[in-house]
């Protein structure tokens, strides 16, 4: 029974460790940039431009994992991660941080992690069948801990900037990085878009194994499509919140502990949905799960962009984490269900080119609001548009028809 889990647990140290990274990276990297630049405006403008890489590149990463190997992207980009990480304290003692030279890091690093995230989503269904374990139970256990992660990612992250600095804390996450690397090189499981792919050259059936692919099925398949598009603009305006909008109001109140606990609640509660999912999927239809994200969403960030007292912040951050911490599995899931298995890559792939799509232009907009009419003004527009999103959403014919 342990020797069939062994696979699962590799895999999910390696999501965690990943995950962890990466959370910390959100913390220690907007902070670097205002303690040394003090400009939410430029802020904005690496982490939109490190988010164009995602967008680019992702779709190829969907690629090389249907055709390369889902491990062994995943190792890889793990690995180029860590380098990547340990270039800003490198270069901080070795030449001195410029506005130039942190911005040229943060678009290097960002090439590598989106091919990371979508080899390690594609491996899920590979995981399950090794571990035999319901594949559903599996994704919201996958996306329980990546949400773990992201509770103590931001923590662990205001920890060590008060402690050793921000620069230093790039040690840290360049570790986990090559943490996460080892321990999914040692995963050994079946793969089974090769053996789909196999089997229908097996059969005479020519295999599409063009890029496009990815582009294609989420385009004809409405419910997809009608998703990925709902994911494009409440990504545009949800990430700039986390990673621009609460980190400049609480550098002004030089409180790296305070912005911590806030976006560690919002990890806390999608932890707690996406661990849930596994049971609440087999009491409520997808319809309703879907219903009951989108309103908890738009009802939830309100009194976040009210920026009120730090105990009713953490409470909003808290319910609108629980609110969308089962969409991640749900939608996972519908891919895993609607497309074929070698095509999964080049899916998830494009997926994730479609979280680095909007983000860009929001962050720019929103660092620039920030600077011109503060954080509070450029909240409450932010949770407005994303309300309006989501009540939009549901009224869509093809979220009630299509499940």
């Amino acid at each position: 029974m342990l020797k069939k889990k062994t696979p699962l647990v590799l895999h999910q140290v390696s999501n965690f460790a990943s995950g962890l990274g990466n959370s910390i990276l959100m913390i220690t990297i907007p902070w670097l940039i205002l303690q040394e630049t003090r400009s939410p405006a430029f802020a904005g403008l690496v982490a939109a431009i490190s988010a164009i890489p995602g967008l680019i590149i992702s779709p190829i990463g969907g690629w090389l994992v249907d055709h390369v190997g889902r491990r062994a992207v995943s190792v890889c980009a793990d690995l180029l991660s860590s380098l990547a990480v340990f270039a800003f304290p490198i270069v901080a003692l070795t030449y001195g941080l410029s506005s130039f030279s942190i911005l040229l890091i943060a678009v290097v690093g960002a090439i590598f992690d989106p091919a990371g995230y979508t080899a390690r989503k594609t491996l899920l269904a590979d995981v399950a069948k090794a571990s035999e374990i319901e594949l559903d139970r599996l994704n919201g256990i996958h996306d329980g801990f990546m949400g773990i992660s992201w509770i103590l990612g931001p923590a662990v992250g205001a920890g060590l900037i008060s402690t050793v600095g921000a620069i230093n804390s790039f040690w840290v996450a360049g570790g986990l990085f090559i943490f996460a690397a080892i321990t999914i090189a040692f995963l050994r499981v079946g793969n089974l878009g090769k053996e789909a792919r196999d089997l229908a050259e097996k059969m005479g059936e020519k295999s599409d194994r063009s890029l496009r692919v990815g582009f294609q099925v989420l385009w004809r398949d409405k419910l997809l499509r009608t998703l990925t598009i709902a994911i494009l603009v409440i990504a545009a305006v949800y990430l700039p919140t986390e990673t621009l909008v609460l980190p400049a109001y609480f550098e002004e109140q030089d409180n790296p502990a305070g912005l911590g606990i806030v976006i560690s609640a919002l990890a806390a509660g999608s932890t707690i949905g996406s661990f849930g999912y596994g049971w609440i999927s087999a009491r409520m239809s997808r319809k309703n799960l879907v219903r009951a994200t989108l309103i908890g969403t738009a009802v939830s960030i309100v009194p976040m962009a009210l920026l009120p007292p730090l105990p009713l912040f953490l409470l909003a951050a808290f319910l609108l984490g629980l609110s969308w911490g089962p969409f991640n599995p749900l939608e996972t899931s519908l891919i895993q269900q609607r497309v074929p298995a070698d095509q999964q890559g080049r899916v998830f792939g494009v997926q994730t080119a479609v979280f680095y799509a909007a983000p860009p232009l929001g962050m720019v907009l929103a660092g620039l609001s920030v600077e011109s009419f503060g954080v509070s003004t450029t909240y409450i527009v932010l949770a407005a548009i994303l309300s309006v999103t989501a009540i939009l959403a549901l009224l869509t014919k093809s979220l009630r028809s299509n499940f």
